[in-house]
């Protein structure tokens, strides 16, 4: 286990090197792994389990077609839902959150005494009033959650970076949760491992999604795109100056050595710009957060996401929500000029 001291704070993480490979082979080597649902997650970690060697099966009923495309074949190491649940001893409820609530009828009974149900995200178990998910007591109940997508848990392993996770122990009914748990961790490709608890990862993880990493994010650059239209700007250079810089130019040195490196490596015009701004968007947005915290904190947001996403209706809801993203000028824009990159160009 290593120590990182962060401005006087100091964390415990797992890294790889301590907890290596082969150690998670050995712990897992008399266990099934079962991946229920094989959607973006759940594709992302199966494939990366069976490919470090972990006996591992798929449980799925809506995305068979995609699952043998891959290689998972029908009643060897792929099964309907409920049979792959009973036939496992690790249980990866990889479902979207909606789903968990609407399948826990039918998964609690195959949660038999000794296994272990993981997740990837704390929201089934947190908000337990609004989702009914309560595990048995004799059994683990364990959490690893990737720092990213499904689609960069299996990019990220195949171009061997890894991808950062956080770990939690609900319920250690067995003794071995914590071993059980960080093996999973590696087996499915984490860079390094760092502890939470599965309410600080569903808060923070909600808080992140609304926030900078997507909500906020899209707010921003639609409001930068429309003033710089407004002021009479082109499409395209509207898109370049808010988008295209950020993401090929500015995001990949921040990515590198941290923001201030980014600001040291760029115009001295820049760099005083971005100091004397920074501080009035934080303050902007402060409040902003303050109330999205306190919404994901109490089950305001969670209320809206089962509730939304439990309607017949949902998928073309959706659709029309994201067509109109992908039908608006900023990102017709965007998919012009990404068709102009040089390696798109080639093809």
């Amino acid at each position: 286990m290593s120590k990182l001291n962060i401005g006087g704070v100091v964390e415990e993480v797992i890294t790889s090197e301590e907890f290596t490979l082969e150690k998670a082979r050995k712990a897992l080597k008399d266990e099934v792994v079962a991946i229920i649902g094989y959607g973006v997650q759940g594709r992302g970690q199966a494939l990366n389990l069976r490919d470090n060697g972990i006996n591992v099966i798929v449980g799925e009923e809506y995305n068979t077609k995609k699952a043998i495309e891959e290689g998972w074949v029908p009643g060897k190491n792929l099964f309907p839902l409920m049979e792959a649940a009973k036939r496992g001893t690790i249980l990866q409820y990889l479902m979207s959150d909606a789903q968990q609530k609407s399948m826990w009828p039918e998964l609690k009974p195959n949660l038999t005494k000794g296994k272990a149900l993981y997740f990837s995200h704390g929201f089934s178990i947190v908000y337990k009033e609004q989702t009914g998910v309560i595990p048995p007591a004799d059994i683990d109940v364990i959490l690893v959650a990737p720092k990213g997508a499904g689609r960069t848990v299996r990019d990220n392993y195949l171009a061997g970076s890894g991808i950062n996770s956080s770990y939690a122990v609900f319920q250690d009914a067995t003794g071995r949760a914590l071993e059980r748990t960080l093996a999973v961790g590696v087996a499915i490709g984490s860079g390094y491992l760092f502890p939470t608890t599965f309410q600080h990862e569903v808060w923070s993880d909600l808080t992140g999604e609304r926030g900078v990493l997507m909500g906020c994010l899209a707010g921003v650059l639609e409001a930068q795109y429309n003033e710089l239209r407004k002021q009479g700007h082109s499409p395209s250079e509207a898109f370049n100056e808010t988008v295209e810089e950020l993401t090929q130019s500015l995001m990949p040195l921040v990515a590198q050595n941290g923001m201030d490196w980014m600001y040291a490596n760029c115009s001295t015009t820049a760099q005083r710009g971005a100091l004397d701004w920074k501080n009035r968007f934080r303050d902007a947005v402060a409040p902003v957060f303050s109330e999205l915290y306190d919404r994901v904190k109490t089950g305001k947001e969670t209320e809206i996401v089962l509730r939304v996403n439990s309607a017949p209706d949902y998928r073309e809801k959706l659709e029309k929500e994201l067509a109109a993203i992908r039908n608006s000028e900023m990102w017709q824009a965007g998919a012009v000029v990404r068709s102009l990159r040089p390696e798109r160009r080639k093809k």
